[in-house]
């Protein structure tokens, strides 16, 4: 494609919102690079021409960062400093009829599944041979493997299925073949993601394949760690602990939005799930897998809800002691059932109750934190930032989880694993020191004599 400049375009992706936009840009920058054209994720140097913004759709702060990052590339396009400006993923996807009308500066829109329309701005054919060739937007040494699109749930607040459509499964084939080679570029780490895991397979081979796709890809040599994010709590299958419990390189970390712990909440949420079940499925979890780490997600300020429903959520919190915690304010969605129901919360309360939860669990967060002074992890430096270095224990996911501060007298690699003995804790964060000439401990914490 040739632009007014007559030099070589060049190619600015700029991702927003979740790991699921992130892969998408992946592919669909290896498929301009698979044509020689030059493409970067997140330029700041401002020597491109082009620029791609990958939006999301998910909540109202997601789409007000979406708009206005926007708006920025149509500014550097009135300045002469671009000279295109495309737009793709859920927000256009969901909002491209009012979006082309609000802002006619936008040289072209495109939904979720339009990467081959994309693809023709740039004269570029899609390729399906490529695959996984996906040009990384995250360090060598860790990656997301998308083994599904879209979902089939109906909760009342989610518009992803507006967005993203029904739940398809990728062969697994081709997902083993793609860890594969992401593997052999240094890939140490694979993040597995879908709206929801528990349900692969189920419509590809009619039964729920997560499991034997575990096994596969543990299978895979030099594959270090295997993490699973977004599992359905509702008819939840057991056997993927079998699995974890069996294979070493699979983490001993769940990734399960619950949402919320009021019977009265989890049913007008459509959640298909009570209290009691789920607090008898976390037992079963851990029961299986000791020591595993629980991650889950919370929405406060559903319509409808009392103060009574926050409580109950804090004392369920206050039961069971997860290990991570994140929690959003709800937002009132178009299209989506609930969109039907009064949003019947002001903000600032919506706040106030999401603040008051996350009070509860960083006190959690913190004795837990407290109790693994003096235990010594395998921990995977992700970055060297102010003289320290930053790493993970597989407890811990990019991003969102706790991060370990990491002090050594030698110079460590990024993306190599170390044992480090944890020798202060914080709310949400532990430090120590690595203990040199120690053998790895199988993904296992252990006690210092251990």
């Amino acid at each position: 494609m040739k632009t007014k400049t007559l030099k070589k375009d060049k190619v600015n992706i700029i991702t927003l919102g979740c790991s699921k936009n992130m892969v998408d840009s992946e592919v669909f920058s290896g498929q301009l690079r698979a044509s020689d054209i030059d493409v970067v994720h997140e330029n700041t140097k401002l020597d491109h021409n082009i620029v791609v913004v990958n939006t999301c759709g998910f909540i109202d702060k997601a789409k007000e960062e979406s708009i206005n990052t926007i708006l920025d590339q149509v500014a550097l396009k009135k300045k002469g400093r671009l000279d295109k400006v495309y737009v793709t993923g859920c927000l256009s996807q969901r909002y491209r009829d009012d979006l082309e009308k609000e802002i006619p500066e936008v040289d072209a829109w495109f939904g979720t599944m339009e990467l081959p329309l994309m693809l023709k701005r740039f004269d570029v054919d899609y390729k399906a041979e490529l695959m996984g060739e996906r040009m990384l937007a995250t360090p060598q040494h860790y990656a997301y493997l998308k083994i599904a699109e879209g979902c089939n749930r109906t909760c009342a607040f989610c518009a992803i299925p507006l967005m993203r459509g029904a739940h398809v499964s990728r062969p697994m084939e081709e997902l083993v073949k793609e860890a594969e080679g992401l593997v052999k570029r240094g890939v140490r780490e694979i993040l597995l993601i879908a709206q929801e895991l528990t349900y692969y397979g189920l419509d590809r081979y009619k039964r729920r394949m997560l499991p034997e796709l575990l096994h596969r890809l543990a299978d895979i040599k030099g594959l270090e760690w295997i993490r699973l994010h977004y599992a359905y709590p509702s008819k939840f299958p057991l056997e993927i602990l079998d699995v974890m419990k069996e294979r070493d390189n699979i983490c001993k970390y769940l990734d399960m939005p619950l949402q919320h712990a009021s019977d009265n909440m989890l049913k007008a949420m459509r959640r298909q799930i009570t209290r009691q079940e789920m607090t008898d499925l976390i037992h079963a979890i851990r029961e299986k897998i000791p020591g595993i780490c629980l991650r889950t997600t919370l929405i406060a300020g559903f319509p409808g809800e009392t103060e009574q429903d926050v409580e109950e959520l804090k004392d369920f919190l206050r039961e069971h002691r997860f290990d991570r915690v994140g929690i959003f304010s709800y937002s009132h969605e178009e299209g989506t059932s609930a969109h039907e129901l009064e949003d019947n919360i002001p903000a600032d309360v919506k706040q106030q109750r999401a603040q008051e939860v996350m009070e509860v669990q960083q006190e959690i967060s913190y004795e837990k934190n407290q109790e693994k002074i003096g235990r010594v992890f395998k921990v995977l430096i992700d970055k060297k930032e102010a003289g320290r270095y930053l790493g993970r224990t597989e407890f811990d996911s990019i991003e969102v989880d706790n991060e370990v501060i990491v002090h050594s007298d030698e110079k460590l690699a990024i993306g190599d694993f170390v044992n480090v003995r944890i020798t202060r804790a914080y709310d949400y964060d532990i430090e120590g020191e690595v203990v040199p000439g120690m053998p790895f401990l199988e993904n296992r914490a252990s006690r210092p004599n251990g």
